[in-house]
């Protein structure tokens, strides 16, 4: 922030005149899509984010350090902060409590307002009051001057004016909004707690001071407590980077901490080397994960290659190298997280995931140039390491551009054919077709005999797929598994600015399904395969085009003639059955369980799994990018102590069968 902005003189002007309007907020009840993302689990969460950015937006103001979220027993979510309190004098403009502006108008608030805010992340200012519009309740509580103001909501409208309803100390102050989502705006209306405590984590390491709890009062303890975390972090983004990092071996123990302003730009940047093959670089802007990158990303990586190849030379430990280094050498097993605060931030629309501003690139470049030099001097022994790391990579790359070279040739886009126990279906169009990734021989020709050829592709798959987390690139492409699962879907995998991405101009197929069995050894195949998507494939997830097929667990008949029967997926579906037609009598039924797929016939696995009218499918997203990869790195790599400690702590609400 500049030195001339004084906290004092601008929380005492901070009032209606602060508030800006730009329009209305007729249409966001008929198109929430536009501005929450979707009406399904993503857009249900981006309400909490949109509430709580506000009370972080505070805190980057300096006003505000504690911020408390609860879910309620109806899962209503209600977010607490002790801010300076929304503005409840009369707008100037609109002759209503500037409180009033805020809740129930498009692109009203102080965060237009450069006095009031120097950063916000929140810039397109929809936030509360597009939560104000998509909850069947809303009420708003303001804590300032002494007194509590309250106004309630329905749907976005106030069902009265601002009013006064208790008094308070002078030194309280801050906000309180309460709000239950609409159903009949949303899917559905229920949290998922491990989600928004994912986003408050983040929060906390990006606004190192801040301390944010989250309280679930629909999960209690036998003495009546509800479970509630509290998210705090005194140095910030390292450590962020040892917490994305815990499931890996350390290349270097030290993580490299830079934080600086260049000029109206705070620049903070976080960076580790692990044994692992992966980069991991999560960028954001004002708190917001940019998951497209953009100019802040491009000056950190100008300014990594750049320093640690000046470095490497300048020690002439390339001297004897036979390949040449390349700019996605030097990020192999590389962590990091870069944050910028921006006072106008240009985004690409509302989703906010990449940064335009041409100017960033030259400050987080320089910022990174000078701190990583410095420290590459003061530290021989770490530097050395990770330059060894470099060449390593150098040469896995090169072996691996020979590997790959391989593969596209032999593709079936490029006249080799499609592999040989692919049973395409005969629609070319993508977004009508659909390939099954099927457990075994037997079960695959199950399925081929059970599916609906048209727009249904079956792949069989042999035995288990080579774990990606633990190979080094070139390995990946010589194994057949791997090999045929590129050949079927048609990707690519390379680019001009990443070798390592994937192509899916060509992609075959929209819907890929990953149908295995329900005991032990095919989730353990499941993984394999979202782990083999995450890392080589990821934005065949991103766009959506990952699922994971949902078998049936039992079959359920009444012990008479031509009884009733009926498919479960789980145990409280076959309760209800018994309950519903056996009068909860479990010796007048008969149970079939499934553990394989080829304990059913082609037409019971049509009927149950794969026709489009009745099967259910799980799609596979990333509501977290660093913490999918966190996940993936302990379930899936070398180090068996956070594995071990993950199932301890997981074990007694894992659905397993042996």
């Amino acid at each position: 922030m500049n030195e001339d902005f004084n906290i004092e003189e601008q929380e005492q002007q901070y009032s209606a005149s602060n508030i800006q309007v730009l329009e209305g907020l007729e249409a966001v009840r008929k198109r929430p899509s536009m501005y929450i993302g979707d009406t399904h689990v993503k857009g249900l969460h981006h309400l909490v984010s949109e509430v709580v950015d506000n009370s972080i937006d505070e805190a980057l103001a300096g006003f505000c350090d504690t911020i408390n979220v609860t879910i309620t027993e109806d899962d209503s979510i209600r977010v607490s902060d002790n801010g300076r309190g929304i503005p409840v004098d009369e707008h100037e403009k609109l002759h209503k409590s500037a409180l009033e502006v805020v809740m129930t108008v498009l692109h009203a608030g102080g965060k237009f307002d450069k006095g009031s805010y120097k950063v916000s992340g929140g810039l397109h200012g929809v936030g509360v009051s597009c939560v104000n519009a998509l909850s069947d309740y809303l009420r708003a509580e303001v804590r300032r001057d002494g007194k509590v103001y309250m106004q309630e909501y329905t749907k976005g409208k106030p069902k009265a004016p601002v009013t006064v309803i208790a008094e308070c100390a002078p030194e309280d102050h801050g906000t309180t909004v309460f709000f239950h989502p609409d159903p009949e705006i949303f899917q559905t209306t229920i949290y998922d707690y491990s989600i928004l405590a994912t986003r408050l984590r983040d929060l906390a390491y990006l606004n190192a001071g801040v301390k944010l709890t989250l309280t679930d009062l629909r999960n209690k303890d036998q003495d009546g407590n509800p479970h509630t975390e509290t998210f705090y972090s005194r140095t910030g983004l390292d450590e962020f980077v040892r917490y994305i990092d815990a499931s890996k071996e350390p290349l270097i123990n030290d993580v490299i901490h830079i934080s600086t302003n260049r000029g109206d730009i705070p620049v903070e940047v976080a960076m580790t080397y692990n044994t692992s093959f992966n980069e991991n670089v999560y960028s954001y802007v004002n708190n917001i994960n940019t998951i497209e990158g953009g100019t802040h990303l491009t000056g950190f990586r100008r300014g990594l290659g750049a320093t640690l190849k000046k470095y490497a030379e300048d020690s002439k430990m390339l001297d004897k190298v036979k390949v040449e280094i390349k700019p996605e050498d030097f990020r192999q097993g590389l962590t990091a997280v870069v944050s910028v605060k921006v006072l106008e931030p240009q985004f690409e629309g509302q989703t906010k995931t990449k940064l335009g501003n041409t100017e960033v690139i030259g400050a987080v470049e320089t910022s990174l140039r000078e701190a990583l030099a410095t420290y590459l001097e003061e530290h021989p022994t770490q530097a050395k390491t990770i330059v060894e790391k470099i060449i390593l990579a150098a040469t896995a790359r090169h072996a691996a551009e020979t590997a790959r070279a391989r593969v596209q040739r032999k593709s079936p886009l490029a006249g080799g054919g499609l592999p040989g126990k692919l049973a395409d279906c005969t629609s070319r169009d993508p977004a009508k077709s659909e390939l099954f990734l099927v457990e075994g021989d037997s079960a695959g020709g199950t399925a081929m005999q059970g599916r609906d050829r048209k727009f249904q592709a079956i792949l069989p798959l042999r035995g288990k797929i080579l774990n990606v987390e633990k190979v080094m690139d070139h390995k990946v492409y010589e194994s057949e598994s791997v090999v045929i699962i590129f050949r079927a879907l048609g990707v690519t995998i390379g680019t001009d600015e990443d070798p390592k991405e994937a192509n899916l101009s060509k992609l075959r197929y929209h819907r890929i399904i990953i149908m295995t069995d329900a005991d032990v050894d095919g989730k353990h195949i499941a993984t394999l395969l979202m782990t083999f998507f995450f890392r080589r494939m990821r934005p065949i997830i991103e766009n959506g085009y990952l699922y994971i097929a949902t078998p049936p667990l039992y079959r359920v008949s009444l012990r008479q003639k031509n009884g009733k029967q009926e498919y479960c997926w789980n145990d409280a579906q076959k309760q209800l059955f018994i309950e519903r037609y056996a009068e909860g009598d479990a010796t007048k039924v008969d149970v079939q369980r499934y553990k394989g797929l080829g304990e059913m016939d082609a037409e019971q696995l049509w009927d149950t799994t794969m026709d489009p009218e009745n099967r259910m499918l799980k799609r596979v997203n990333i509501s977290d990018a660093a913490e999918a990869d966190r996940v993936f790195s302990m379930l899936m790599g070398e180090d068996v102590e956070p594995r071990r400690k993950f199932i301890e702590e997981n074990a007694a609400t894992a659905n397993i069968d042996a």
